[in-house]
C-alpha cells in the first residue's frame, strides 16, 4: 500500500456524470436498436427514419426516455400507466378473424391528418383501436402484440443511455460486424475473460475491431495500468473506442507501435530514427469515428498539401508575390481584400503545419515509450482480434509476453486457428492450448410465453487461448528428458551375440 502513493491514478467520477453534458458520446436506443452519436447543439440527427435535435437532452440523467415532437425537438416523457380497460374485452382465439384490409375504419389520409395537426403517437394508436373492428375479437396476447407494432410505428420513442461495452458491441454486431470481423458480444466478453484483464495489468492487443476489443479492456482496466495498441498501416483505426467517451487520465496509459517495426523491435535493430520515416497520418485516423471525421481528415490533408506546394514555389515566384505586396497599397480596394483573404490563408495553412508537426513529435515520443515497455518483454497479456492470419502474429508478439501469462486470439473461422494451434504446440513454450466457440440463443421471456426465439445467430467466432511457459526451462527440461531417454536405451539394450571359435580337432 505504500506504492500506491507515488503513482497518481485516475481520478474518481465526477458526481455529475450521470448526467448529459455537452459534448458527450451517447447511445440512441428505440427497441432492440442502438446508435451511438456526439451530443452537440443545433446538430441534426436521423435515427430509425426520423430526424432531431440533442439540445434538450443535455443536463437529464442517463436512461430517460424522450419523445420526438413538431419541429425535431425531443422532450422527456412521462410515465403513464397503462389502461387495463383496452384489454378487458378479448377473443378466446383467432380462427374467425380475417385479414381482407377492411378491420380498421380510418384510411391513411386520416391518420395523416392527424400528424399534421399535431397529436402524439400515443393517441393516434388509441384511435387505431377504438376505429378497429377486430381488435375486441383478438386473444390479449394478439391485442398486446398490435399495440406493440403500432406503437413501433407511429410513438418517436428514444432512450438515451451511457456508453458500454456490452451496447457498443450489441450496436456494431447488429449494423455494421464486418467491421468487427463478426465478432459477437458474448465471444468479446470472453475474450475479456480467458485474457485476465484487470486494472493494472501491461496488455498487448493487435486489432482491426475499429477499436471495439481496445475500447473493452480500457473499460474493464478502469484507466489503471498501461495498453500497447500494435496497429498496421499508417494509424490505429478508434472510432468504436471514441464512442465511449473516455477522459483524458484513461489515454495516458494507452501506448501504440506500428506492426512492422516490430520485427525489428525483436532482432535488436529498432533505432529511433525509424520511426520518423514513417508517414505521420494517424492522427487523423485514430480520432475518425464515422464519415464525418473521414471527410475531415481528407480536408485537412489537402489543406496540408495546398500548404507544402505553396512552400515549395521557385524563387522565381516568390519575388514576384514580394512585388506585388510592395504595390498592393496601389490596388484597389476590392483587390487588396483578396489579397488580404489570401494571406489570412496563407497563415492559417502555415499554423496547420505547425499543429500537425508537433502532433507528430508527440506520436513519436510516444511510440518511443512503447518501444522501450516492449522490449521490457514482461507484458502480463496479449489479446490478438484481426482480419489477418493469427499465425505469424502470435509466434512474434509472444515473445513480449512475461511467463504464466495467458493469451487470447479470435477468428472468424476455425482453420486459422487449427494451423496456429499446430504451429505454437510445434514451437513450445505455451500450454493449455484450447480452440473453442460460443453457443448463443436468445430467449423470450413473457408471461405464460416464453420460449426461444426464431431467429438466432449462426456463430459469432473462434477463440484460441492458452498460457505462456519459460522457453529457456522447457528446453532444458526436454534435453535433460532426451538424455535420460538415451541412457535408458543403452541399459535395456542387449550386447550382441559373440561367435564363439570352434577348437581344431587332432584328426
Amino acid at each position: 500500500m505504500e506504492d500506491s502513493g507515488e503513482q497518481p491514478g485516475p481520478q474518481p467520477p465526477h458526481p455529475g456524470d450521470h448526467r448529459i453534458r455537452d459534448g458527450d458520446y451517447v447511445v440512441l436506443k428505440r427497441e432492440d436498436v442502438f446508435k451511438a452519436v456526439q451530443v452537440q447543439r443545433r446538430k441534426k440527427v436521423t435515427f430509425e427514419k426520423q430526424w432531431f435535435y440533442l439540445d434538450n437532452v443535455i443536463g437529464h440523467s442517463y436512461g430517460t426516455t424522450f419523445e420526438v415532437t413538431n419541429g425535431g425537438s425531443l422532450q422527456p416523457k412521462k410515465k403513464k400507466e397503462e389502461p387495463t380497460s383496452e384489454t378487458k374485452e378479448a377473443g378466446t382465439d383467432n380462427r374467425n378473424i380475417i385479414d381482407d384490409g377492411k378491420s380498421q375504419k380510418l384510411t391513411q389520409d386520416d391518420i395523416k391528418a392527424l400528424k399534421d395537426k399535431g397529436i402524439k403517437g400515443e393517441e393516434i394508436v388509441q384511435q387505431l383501436i377504438e376505429n378497429s373492428t377486430t381488435f375486441r375479437d383478438k386473444t390479449e396476447f394478439a391485442q398486446d402484440k398490435y399495440i406493440k407494432k403500432k406503437k413501433k410505428k407511429y410513438e418517436a420513442i428514444i432512450t438515451v443511455v451511457k456508453p458500454s461495452t456490452r451496447i457498443l458491441s450489441v450496436m456494431y454486431y447488429a449494423r455494421e460486424p464486418g467491421k468487427i470481423n463478426h465478432m459477437r458480444y458474448d465471444t468479446l466478453a470472453q475474450m475479456l475473460t480467458l485474457g485476465n484483464i484487470r486494472a493494472g495489468n501491461k496488455m498487448i492487443v493487435m486489432e482491426t475491431c475499429a477499436g471495439l476489443v481496445l475500447g473493452a479492456m480500457m473499460e474493464r482496466m478502469g484507466g489503471f495500468g498501461s495498453i500497447i495498441q500494435l496497429y498496421p498501416g499508417g494509424g490505429p483505426v478508434r472510432a468504436a473506442t471514441a464512442c465511449f467517451g473516455f477522459p483524458e487520465s484513461f489515454l495516458s496509459g494507452l501506448y501504440e507501435f506500428p506492426l512492422n517495426k516490430v520485427d525489428s523491435l525483436l532482432n535488436g535493430t529498432f533505432s529511433a530514427e525509424m520511426l520518423s520515416s514513417e508517414p505521420k497520418d494517424s492522427a487523423s485516423v485514430e480520432e475518425s469515428n464515422g464519415t464525418l471525421e473521414e471527410k475531415q481528415a481528407s480536408e485537412q490533408e489537402n489543406e496540408d498539401s495546398m500548404a507544402e506546394a505553396s512552400e515549395s514555389s521557385p524563387p522565381e515566384e516568390q519575388e514576384t508575390m514580394e512585388i506585388v505586396s510592395q504595390d498592393l497599397e496601389y490596388k484597389e480596394p476590392k483587390e487588396r481584400g483578396s489579397r488580404k483573404d489570401y494571406y489570412v490563408g496563407f497563415l492559417f495553412f502555415f499554423l496547420k503545419i505547425q499543429e500537425k508537426q508537433k502532433r507528430q513529435e508527440e506520436q513519436r515520443k510516444r511510440q518511443l515509450e512503447a518501444a522501450a515497455l516492449l522490449s521490457e518483454r514482461n507484458a502480463d497479456g496479449l489479446i490478438v482480434a484481426s482480419r489477418f492470419h493469427p499465425t505469424p502474429l502470435l509466434l512474434s508478439l509472444l515473445d513480449f509476453v512475461a511467463p504464466s501469462r495467458p493469451f487470447v486470439a479470435y477468428c472468424q473461422y476455425k482453420e486459422p486457428l487449427l494451423e496456429c494451434y499446430t504451429k505454437l504446440r510445434e514451437r513450445g513454450g505455451v500450454i493449455n492450448l484450447r480452440l473453442s466457440e460460443t453457443w448463443l440463443r436468445n430467449y423470450q421471456v413473457l408471461p405464460d410465453r416464453s420460449h426461444p426465439k426464431l431467429l438466432m445467430s449462426g456463430g459469432g467466432g473462434y477463440l484460441l487461448s492458452g498460457f505462456t511457459v519459460a522457453m529457456d526451462n522447457l528446453r532444458a527440461d526436454l534435453s535433460l528428458k532426451s538424455n535420460a531417454s538415451t541412457l535408458e536405451l543403452h541399459k535395456t539394450e542387449e550386447p550382441a551375440a559373440k561367435k564363439r571359435k570352434c577348437p581344431e580337432s587332432d584328426s
